[in-house]
């Protein structure tokens, strides 16, 4: 008797852990099973297709013999980055900050452009150049992916560097320049800058000039006209002036996050019947921004003390730095550490062993309050924060929402992806080159299939640059 309730308990017991297992099953298998399929199927297309980031900023120490993007540096790009997240090709940045507008600071301007441009051939050409090609023309891209070589295209940042001098432009192309921005944050010689929206315009929020004969002699040579940066209204009349397509190399929706830098649906069209490409940033400022409301209280607070915006903008900062890392001002090169990343993925100790320079920097106004004002400043900001919650940093889906944004919008042979890495982009989960597979999965959850991806990574831009070669070729033609 014994037995026979010991063998029902027991089966008993094995009827309830199995029904307890079925159940579990039943639960929680297909979504996992599903999970793992749609990961699988991103992994698969993101092997396959051909992915290339249209701005990734440079600083011209971390290519040298000694310290170079062959190690795994704190930058956020560098060819073991690279080819851990599967990235492509790179579009290393000849970056340089809005100075005067005058002789002197054309001059400076122009030796700290050549120096990047150098820089990027004496990595291809002389230090790695088994493991990473220079790209002059689509066919390049093509041609030494084949080789199974990481790729560098380089794009200038801030038409500032050629001063008023007209045939800078052809050299800048034949020092490798396939795109250029006509202004950075401040107006240039060029162009007004989306910055002019507070500080003010020096054309009308237009073009120069100069910066139209500018647009002219950039589609005569086949440069890529860039719009991230200039003024709404310069980028209007560059799209006007512009015989061939144009391309936003690092810009996210104004809808979705209103920053200057953002472009907003009138661009947008423009940008649609022009036929050229917005690369979407990953910038966490740019792609989530802290409510209005937000906005304006903590203005009026920095108004009312006195004191000035520091740090990131927006919602939240991006990672890395503007393309300076290294020495920094005033320090000797040869005390520079070389920024190789630890088994930690930290910066080794020492003078300039970051990466990158950040963009946040203290604020001498803020550190100048009296010890009650500054109090009372941090309160009323706590309360601020109670009231409005910052936005918080942005991550991979809100920067996916900005595509289907623009893609609904104008069009999936429009949009184009892109970081700014090392120049403050970095979202969370993609922030780095190392985490680029995490953007191929979040298009896959959309529904975006492997031909639109691919033309999002790649075959939009590789588009829009072939069709400014040939225009190129046909106005030289046409000039004889």
């Amino acid at each position: 008797m014994k037995d026979i309730k010991r063998k029902l308990t027991i089966g008993a017991m094995t009827a309830s852990f199995a029904g307890l297992l079925f159940q579990v099953t039943v639960a929680t298998s297909p979504a996992q099973s599903n999970d793992a399929a749609l990961i699988a199927k991103a992994k698969g297309i993101h092997s396959r297709v051909l992915k290339l980031d249209t701005h990734n900023d440079i600083e011209p120490s971390n290519f040298t013999p000694d310290c170079n993007y062959t190690m795994r540096l704190t930058t956020q790009v560098n060819l073991p980055k690279m080819v851990e997240g599967g990235m492509d090709v790179s579009f290393m940045i000849v970056y340089v900050g809005q100075g005067p507008l005058t002789p002197e600071g054309f001059d400076n301007a122009y030796r700290q452009a050549v120096a990047k441009f150098d820089a990027v051939h004496r990595f291809t050409e002389q230090i790695a150049p088994d493991n990473m090609g220079l790209a002059l023309t689509p066919a390049d891209v093509l041609a030494l992916h084949k080789k199974n070589l990481r790729i560098a295209v380089i794009g200038v940042e801030n038409g500032y560097p050629i001063g008023t001098d007209l045939k800078r432009v052809r050299e800048f192309y034949d020092r490798g320049g396939r795109y250029m921005s006509l202004a950075h944050n401040g107006n240039s010689q060029l162009a007004d800058s989306n910055t002019g929206e507070t500080q003010g315009y020096l054309y009308n929020n237009g073009l120069s000039p100069l910066g139209r004969q500018v647009i002219a002699e950039m589609n005569r040579v086949g440069m890529m006209v860039d719009l991230s940066h200039p003024s709404k209204g310069a980028n209007m009349e560059a799209m006007r002036l512009s015989q061939a397509p144009v391309i936003a190399s690092h810009s996210g929706v104004r809808a979705l996050a209103d920053v200057s830098r953002n472009m907003d649906d009138e661009q947008l069209l423009a940008l649609k019947k022009n036929g050229g490409v917005i690369q979407v940033v990953g910038f966490a400022s740019y792609v989530k921004t802290d409510s209005k409301e937000r906005v304006d209280a903590l203005a009026k607070l920095r108004e009312e003390f006195g004191v000035a915006q520091a740090g990131g903008r927006g919602g939240g900062g991006g990672g890395g730095g503007r393309g300076r890392g290294g020495a920094g001002d005033g320090a000797v090169p040869n005390a520079r550490t070389c920024p190789v990343e630890s088994a930690d993925g930290t910066a080794p100790q020492g003078r300039g062993a970051r990466g990158g320079a950040g963009r946040g920097r203290g604020n001498a106004a803020l550190d100048a309050l009296s010890p009650e004002r500054r109090a009372e400043y941090d309160k009323r900001l706590a309360e601020i924060g109670a009231k409005f919650p910052p936005a918080g940093r942005a991550n991979v889906k809100d920067f996916v929402n900005h595509i289907d944004y623009a893609v609904k919008l104008i069009g999936i042979d429009h949009v184009g992806i892109s970081s700014d890495f090392d120049g403050g982009g970095g979202i969370d989960g993609w922030n780095s080159a190392a985490e680029a597979f995490n953007v191929t999965l979040e298009l896959v959850r959309r529904g975006y299939g492997e031909e639109q991806i691919g033309k999002l990574w790649s075959g939009n831009l590789l588009r829009v640059w072939g069709e400014v070669e040939k225009v190129s070729q046909r106005l030289r033609k046409e000039k004889g």
